[in-house]
């Protein structure tokens, strides 16, 4: 909850505005209160949205099918003005977390409250079945969590079964993980009741095992899943029966067969009853998540007052003393430090600006770094922050930048634990605009859901999406090239700078689905437009020998070694060199490590192997050269691994800042939704994001070609620069 701006109109629709909830791109959701005293949520949308006529049809519809709804776990809406030049409507406020937020910041439920959570969706779900909606849209995110049972919201995309989509022909309405399958193949089209249990299901495996039933990763591959897979049953079997056999059935591919509403209802009913678990509402939850709604209750009840101008100063922060602690001593340590002559360091707060005696200082945008700094990847996470640190001192050295840079840096230890606490203190720092970081795949696989939640941008550099879903987590921006496109650079160096007609690929079984998705890759689409024959080795074996010896009887001119292991690399590079084979060998980046060099040996020597990071003291653009010296001149070394890449994005970050305007404040979640409306020229690498809901880095010249010469990984260049 954030003070009301100089900007914000004091009243609305006869509701008097009392502290901002939050704000994007769309729009602005308030804390307001009615003529008689009850509190809600206003949600004002931007002119600019309005202005389409979809986008103002779905609002309409929105209204309309909320206001028509009475059953006790669904929030109304209270008032609502469709024609505005800015529509608005206003719901009752609830100020519990959605099930995503508690589930992902406090862990799954116990089975008792998804009995309840179960039952009581089963029975909002009836009621909107009844009256011929389905919702299409029922997810963690949209679900509240109160202590007199769930809330469930977002109607905008409910509609009859005969209703027409406004959406494109080929789009997909709901969200990917929760979608039922038939979803998924119409594709906007018509369906049914059935669907939303379809969706119920996945809510309630997931509230139950904090695991969606699908998994995790980019939409395409959710929704194949969901489509012709079963779902993960990783927990559910320590889950009461009848709660099991519920979600078995809601999750069935055939329509047909799942349950109605009424009698997943009964059900879960039954299920309270038989263990006499029919608990008073209030103590249905979790005593975690009803702190929360406390919380949150109180601040609702004590909104902070509107901000007339800039906010005060936050005092630098000292060991063993909170935020809190520090404002509230703020003005009488500012006095001191005046009455003694000393000069005091000061934190400025997101997006405003500081004053020294006549002297008005520029804006300044806080940003946090969060790595791993000490541990087993400290060398990743150190060269990251020292490129940061140059990209921020680069920007506030330009005379006709309009704002300043600052850096935080916060360290998890490379532990997934520590990450989630990370993730809190950034979040609960209330000054950081954005978050470049965590360095490591496990600590973005368990932050980037805080982050999320609070609407703060992350710009993950170095960590894989892989397990990430960037549909679901909004403000997750990955400026990495994805796993899913490591053969784009493969491809390209054996159709253009080695050709390849024939090619063999080593499938090593032990990299499970990594392998099957490159030699699918290179099959569909084979380099130089020629032949791909595939050896799969088992994930067992160590003796790559045979299966190299069936591949070259087919007398390939390149090899790939389909895997991940640089111990199994190797062993596959000392079986070609073994046979003699001539011909190009080509790997992956996860082979690039010391082990593979070690155990291969000279049968190491001249592999190719593609990698997502370049070696900027390496390339020969002026940006390259500029940054390297800038590196050298400051840490008297080369540019570390993906420090580039980090320099590349705080400048992704500034020109999304530079695009919002730096007159007012800025809010993390206008940076969010700007990241992906921008392209960056960096020195690394071109970042651009594919236009549409999954907000994809393009891939196209993002990947890098090494070497290994005189037992060395040697830098050749981009891909599509490499002759």
């Amino acid at each position: 909850m954030q003070a009301l701006r100089a900007e914000d109109p004091e009243h609305l629709g006869g509701h008097r505005l009392l502290a901002r909830l939050g704000a994007g791109g769309m729009g602005v959701v308030y804390l307001a209160r009615t003529g008689e005293g009850t509190p809600v949520a206003l949600k004002v949308i931007r002119a600019e949205y309005a202005a389409d006529p979809a986008f103002r049809a779905r609002f309409r519809r929105e209204v309309r099918l909320a206001t028509g709804l009475t059953g006790r776990w669904v929030v109304a809406v209270t008032a609502a003005d469709t024609e505005a030049r800015e529509p608005w409507l206003a719901t009752a406020f609830v100020p519990g977390p959605s099930l995503a937020e508690a589930v992902d910041g406090l862990g799954q439920l116990p089975a008792s409250a998804v009995v309840t959570l179960g039952a009581r969706l089963a029975e909002t779900l009836g009621e909107l079945h009844a009256v011929d909606l389905v919702h299409r849209d029922v997810k963690p995110g949209n679900i509240l969590l109160v202590p007199d049972g769930p809330r469930l919201i977002d109607f905008g995309i409910a509609k009859g079964a005969g209703a027409t989509a406004l959406t494109a022909p080929d789009a997909v309405v709901g969200t990917p993980g929760y979608l039922s399958p038939e979803q998924t193949r119409t594709r906007g089209g018509e369906v049914g009741p059935a669907s939303d249990l379809f969706s119920l299901g996945c809510v309630l495996a997931y509230a139950a095992t904090g695991r969606r039933p699908f998994g995790t990763g980019e939409a395409p591959a959710v929704l194949y899943r969901t489509v012709h897979e079963p779902p993960d049953p990783t927990g559910l079997d320590q889950l009461p029966p009848s709660l099991r056999t519920v979600i078995d059935a809601c999750l069935a591919k055939d329509p047909a067969l799942r349950p109605s509403a009424a009698e997943v209802r009964a059900a879960l009913t039954d299920e309270q009853r038989k263990n006499d678990s029919l608990l008073p509402m209030p103590d249905w939850l979790p005593p975690a998540v009803l702190r929360l709604v406390a919380e949150r209750s109180a601040r609702a009840l004590d909104p902070p007052p509107r901000t007339a101008g800039p906010e005060p100063l936050n005092m630098p922060s000292v060991k063993g003393s909170s935020r809190r602690r520090m404002l509230a001593i703020g003005s009488s340590a500012a006095a001191a430090l005046a009455a003694s002559g000393t000069g005091a360091a000061v934190l400025l707060t997101r997006g405003h600006t500081a004053t020294t005696g006549s002297h008005r200082t520029l804006p300044t945008h806080t940003l946090a770094l969060h790595a791993d700094l000490t541990g087993t990847q400290k060398s990743l996470g150190q060269a990251q922050e020292r490129g940061a640190r140059l990209a921020v001192a680069a920007h506030n050295a330009r005379a006709s930048s309009g704002y300043r840079l600052a850096l935080t840096s916060y360290d998890d230890g490379g532990d997934p634990a520590r990450a989630r606490e990370t993730a809190r203190r950034i979040v609960a720092a209330r000054s950081v605009s954005a978050v470049v970081g965590p360095s490591t795949t496990t600590g973005a696989r368990a932050a980037a859901p805080l982050y999320a939640a609070a609407s703060l941008p992350v710009v993950l550099v170095s960590a894989d999406d892989d397990g990430l879903t960037t549909t679901e987590l909004r403000t997750l921006c990955v400026t990495r090239a994805s796993g899913s496109s490591r053969t784009l650079p493969v491809l390209f160096y054996l159709t253009r700078s080695r050709p390849s007609s024939r090619t063999a690929i080593i499938q090593d079984r032990a990299a499970g689905e990594t392998a099957a998705d490159i030699v699918r890759n290179l099959v569909e689409t084979p380099p130089a437009g020629g032949t791909v024959t595939v050896h799969q080795v088992a994930a067992v074996k160590a003796d790559f020998g045979p299966v190299v010896a069936q591949a070259l009887a087919a007398g390939p001119q390149a090899v790939v070694y389909g895997g991940t292991s640089p111990r199994r690399a190797a062993a596959c590079a000392r079986a070609l060199a073994g046979a003699r084979f001539a011909g190009a060998a080509v790997g992956f980046e996860p082979v690039m490590r010391a082990e593979f060099l070690t155990t291969a040996g000279p049968a190491a020597e001249g592999w190719v192997l593609e990698a997502p990071y370049t070696q900027a003291q390496s390339e020969h653009t002026a940006a390259a050269r500029a940054f390297t010296a800038a590196y050298r001149t400051r840490y008297g070394v080369p540019p570390g691994q993906w420090s580039a890449e980090a320099y590349d994005a705080v400048g992704l970050i500034a020109r999304a800042i530079d695009a919002l305007g730096t007159n007012g404040t800025i809010e993390p979640a206008q940076v969010a939704e700007r990241l992906f409306h921008t392209s960056y020229a960096g020195v690394a690498k071109p970042i651009r994001f594919e236009p549409g809901a999954t907000h994809a880095m393009d891939p196209a010249n993002t990947a890098f070609l090494y070497q290994v010469k005189d037992g060395a990984f040697r830098f050749l260049g981009r891909y599509d620069q490499v002759g």
